[in-house]
């Protein structure tokens, strides 16, 4: 007989599976809802297990209330205690929501009385209603002889809060599609647009220099250009403007920024490698946003002045700052001239002196600055040298506490 050989092969899969995925989502959908009660002392004797109730309101396409019982909710409380609730009060089943009460206090000390399930852990999770009634709360809320003599209680008047948040869930499953869409570059469009020098209809003449560009970019960016091309003042002879009080770079520095939404390169406009012209320009092209109304330059500009803060320029840039109100780079320019180490240094640069006649106020804020600073330095000085190794004034060795 002749022998034969069977072949066994195990199949193997070419490729790893495929794998399809879902996510399931849930989150609350909130809503508040404020409820004034007034005439309270003409509520009681209304009998136990009577309410007074809110206009009904919505939250995740349910309709809710709530119920104030001035006498009660149960009989054997006896009206001692006012009860307070929020009711379902629309057709539902098994609504899952959280809940928060507030009775205002309304003497303006905030100290007002809250029960509510937002901002921590729920043992047993969301509070489910099952039903067009059913309601959460408190039977006891607030015993009515210490309601009465409270704080929340004002004119004759109750103010309560609520807020509502209905559970929600979804699950997302797979997206059967990869599109890929690109950031926007409306910006780098528009500037595109200013450096062709097509298509424009106004020009304006800055320091012999001359710039073009289209009256409707400026409008739409700026409300003193909108103003100025088609306001009920608007100029006549809008061909060829010429703008005083300004310089050539920091001109064409606002044009970029108008178009393209950005700083453009500091150094770049001033021909310069270093830190004070930048600053320079930061100054120039601050005071010409505000001009022009543009505030989102003016805060780039306010970051920047912050972040370059230095000795020769710090006392122009506070001057600056109190003249076009940026109240944070006003801050942190006392702070840094307040120091002692930068005190001395500041006074004596041209800058200090242009502060003393153009904003001789801020020189009373900066020394009240300079106060502070002494007199905590002047606290730490006064305190016992306690070393930093764990021995006490005398030499001996102390247990650090922890």
């Amino acid at each position: 007989m002749g022998g034969g050989r069977i072949c066994r092969s195990t199949s193997q899969p070419d490729a790893s599976p495929s794998v399809t995925s879902s996510t399931s989502l849930t989150h609350t959908v909130n809503e508040s809802h404020e409820f004034k009660i007034t005439g309270y002392s003409l509520s009681k004797g209304l009998g136990v297990g009577k309410y007074i109730a809110s206009e009904t309101f919505e939250v995740g396409a349910y309709q809710w209330a709530i119920y104030f019982y001035p006498d009660g909710k149960s009989i054997e409380d006896n009206a001692a205690y006012v009860s307070l609730f929020i009711a379902l009060a629309s057709e539902g089943t098994d609504v899952r929501a959280l809940f928060e009460l507030k009775l205002l206090d309304q003497s303006g000390k905030e100290r007002h009385k809250v029960h509510s399930h937002f901002g921590r852990m729920l043992e047993s999770g969301p509070y489910a209603l099952k039903y067009r009634g059913s309601m959460w709360g408190y039977k006891r809320f607030f015993k009515r002889t210490s309601l009465e003599t409270s704080d929340f209680l004002k004119d004759d008047c109750l103010v309560i809060q609520c807020i509502v948040g209905v559970v929600q869930s979804h699950t997302e499953g797979p997206k059967t599609y990869s599109i890929a869409v690109p950031p926007s570059n409306m910006g780098e469009q528009f500037g595109t647009l200013l450096e062709s020098g097509k298509g424009y209809d106004v020009s304006f003449e800055v320091d012999g220099e001359i710039f073009t560009a289209h009256k409707l970019v400026l409008a739409a960016r700026s409300p003193v250009f909108r103003a100025q091309f088609f306001g009920p003042m608007k100029e006549r002879d809008t061909e060829c403007i010429k703008v005083a009080d300004i310089e050539a770079p920091v001109f064409k520095a606002l044009l970029h920024f108008i178009y393209w939404d950005s700083l453009p390169d500091m150094q770049e406009l001033t021909g310069l490698n270093s830190k004070w012209a930048s600053t320079m320009m930061a100054q120039h092209l601050l005071a010409a946003a505000d001009r022009y109304g543009l505030e989102r330059l003016k805060l780039l500009c306010e970051v920047q002045l912050c972040e370059e803060v230095a000795i020769n320029t710090v006392a122009t840039t506070l001057a600056l700052s109190e003249q076009h109100h940026c109240l944070q780079l006003k801050v942190v320019c006392l702070k840094y001239i307040a120091q002692p180490e930068n005190l001395r240094a500041v006074m004596q640069t041209d800058g200090f002196e242009y502060l003393k006649v153009s904003c001789p106020s801020v020189l009373t804020e900066l020394l009240e600055h300079v106060a502070k600073i002494a007199e905590r330095l002047t606290s730490l000085s006064r305190q016992p040298n306690e070393a930093l190794d764990g021995s006490d004034v005398n030499g001996r060795r102390v247990k650090q506490r922890i």
